[in-house]
């Protein structure tokens, strides 16, 4: 239930670690300058260096993706840069359709590549190794890469650490010009067009769409639609987390967290208030009438089109949608993230602090051998060094992008490139690097790890149509839209918390997902006067699941966190 927030990370000069002596398997530890005429700054970007160039032992990794992708073109050049370094290949298999029946296949079977994106069902099957040791052993830049983060990972079960979170450590709080969470989206052009309003308020919002919709039918010759809920899989926040949202707390899943203390939201007066809302929208044609039948990828189709005025989700998980929009020149057709509540009397809470991302990332299977998953994690570990830290975020310098006086930048061209999605299959290494362990703030030369926390980039990206638009509201970055994001609570999020697979919380927490599944579009749907009674018996429905079961395993993670994990 929950999502997942996306970001970029870590400080230090760090060598590139003699692959030829790491890929033999003797002493790891032994690191070299990787690009000797420029000494340790690593300002080149390139990955050079005699022990790179030869003596590498080709293998290869199998790698499952537990989300839908493409895969990469067979010369797409970060791979292959890769497999020249450091003898590493991947053979991709990315998610077609549900998640939990390819799971359910996999643990079936125990019929596991080497390496997966995290679950929690996959560790509670025993599907992935133990990773303390690896690390302490081999991997000395990750260890130094999670070292403040060490306890935060360990399963509160039985204290391992089984994933590598690909999200939320740290080395500076950088504001990026990209928001990645959640937010109710509105396309630019419906603002635009209703002369740039403050839209703080979940009725506000509706209006403008509705009236946006009667005088635009139609988008390009396509049907203009209303609003979208998505509601497939596992990304179902788009119909249960905006509730929490409206009242003034941040995205903790299917809880709202209080003075310390979780609770389900699901059949709160606040819950049913947004979807009485949803239904009134409904019956005024306002919301997609097949919202609650498509999958991921024609929902995905539709806001690519740019016919959809608006949604709940969160920014990275449509983020391609709107690179097709980019791409086509339709600027006035993305969108801007409303950090929407229900009065203007509450404050807004969207935009936290990054958080690591637990049960998300790389994890070992018990399926590689020893050989492999040694390679596997020295891999890892000479990926996490700066030098190709900035290859796999920013490129190839001179090709990607340009240094001046030190500073990274893109040319207009690079930055077009960057959003164009068929570029990116052949340039971009997209799918391993949104998983794996990375730098999240500022490199040792005080560049940002990400392009889009660079200012100079920040302001030089910025298209004509959006520089125009930002100035009519006064803002530099539409991250400006949202409050800034307060210090996290240190047990934040509770939507991470392993719920464990068998126990009373977890069936309650599935009973209270399906219900959701079932009564949410069927309230939705249903003529205005019949709303009442559907929700009266979603409630009905929910008073006979053992919620405090659920709330009680949150809780009880959450006070652990609160007692286990320090940060240094």
């Amino acid at each position: 239930m929950g999502g997942k927030s996306k970001s970029i990370f870590r400080l230090g000069v760090i060598m590139l670690l003699s692959l030829s002596v790491i890929l033999s398997g003797c002493g790891g530890g032994n690191n070299k300058v990787a690009n000797s005429g420029k000494g340790n700054n690593g300002n080149s970007g390139q990955v050079t260096g005699e022990n790179a160039a030869n003596g590498v032992e080709p293998f290869e990794i199998s790698v499952f993706i537990g989300q839908p992708d493409q895969q990469p073109t067979p010369d797409n050049k970060i791979y292959k840069l890769i497999k020249e370094k450091t003898g590493a290949s991947f053979k991709f298999e990315f998610l077609a359709g549900d998640i939990d029946q390819k799971l359910g296949v996999m643990i079936a079977g125990g019929d596991y590549p080497d390496m997966m994106t995290a679950n929690q069902k996959l560790t509670a099957a025993g599907a992935f190794i133990p990773l303390e040791d690896l690390i302490e052993e081999h991997a000395p830049n990750l260890k130094k890469h999670y070292e403040k983060y060490w306890n935060m990972m360990k399963d509160p079960n039985d204290g391992h650490i089984y994933n590598l979170p690909n999200y939320g450590a740290t080395n500076a709080d950088v504001n990026s010009s990209w928001y990645s969470g959640p937010a109710f989206w509105i396309q630019k052009d419906v603002l635009a067009e209703a002369g740039y309003p403050q839209v703080k308020t979940l009725d506000q919002y509706f209006d403008l769409i509705k009236e946006y919709k009667a005088k635009h039918p139609e988008i390009d010759g396509t049907p203009t639609v209303g609003f979208e809920i998505l509601n497939y899989d596992w990304k179902n926040w788009g119909l249960f987390n905006p509730p929490q949202h409206l009242i003034g707390h941040p995205n903790d899943g299917g809880v709202v967290v209080k003075d310390g203390v979780a609770e389900i939201f699901a059949d709160k007066d606040f819950a049913k208030q947004y979807y009485q809302k949803l239904n009134q929208m409904n019956a005024e044609g306002v919301i997609d009438k097949e919202t609650f039948t498509q999958n991921f990828d024609q929902y995905m189709a539709k806001l690519s089109s740019g016919a959809v005025l608006g949604m709940f989700d969160q920014h990275w998980n449509f983020q391609k949608a709107e690179d097709v929009l980019i791409t086509q020149k339709k600027d006035n057709r993305t969108y801007v993230g409303l950090p929407l509540v229900f009065d203007e009397s509450i404050k807004d809470h969207y935009k936290d602090r990054p958080a690591l991302n637990l049960n998300n990332g790389f994890g070992i299977t018990v399926n590689a051998s020893e050989e492999q998953q040694i390679r596997i994690i020295k891999l890892l570990d000479t990926l996490i060094q700066e030098d190709w830290q900035k290859i796999l975020a920013w490129g190839i310098e001179g090709e990607d992008y340009i240094v001046k006086d030190g500073r990274f930048m893109k040319t207009q061209e690079q930055r077009d490139q960057f959003t164009d999605a068929t570029w990116k299959l052949a340039n971009k290494a997209d799918s391993f690097f949104g998983q794996a362990p990375k730098m999240e703030g500022l490199f040792s030369d005080g560049n940002a790890t990400d392009g889009a926390a660079q200012p100079e980039e920040m302001q030089a990206a910025l298209r004509d149509y959006d520089k125009e638009f930002l100035s009519k509201y006064g803002y530099s970055t539409y991250v400006d839209f949202f409050s800034p994001a307060p210090e996290n609570d240190i047990a934040y999020p509770a939507w991470s918390v392993d719920l464990v697979d068998g126990s009373e919380a977890k069936i309650a927490n599935t009973k209270l997902n399906e219900l959701q599944t079932k009564f949410l579009p069927k309230a939705i749907l249903a003529k205005p006067g019949e709303f009442e009674s559907v929700w009266a018996d979603y409630v009905k429905e929910i008073g006979k699941v053992n919620i405090k079961a659920y709330e009680d395993r949150i809780n009880e993670v959450l006070q652990w966190r609160k007692d286990s994990w320090t940060v240094k």
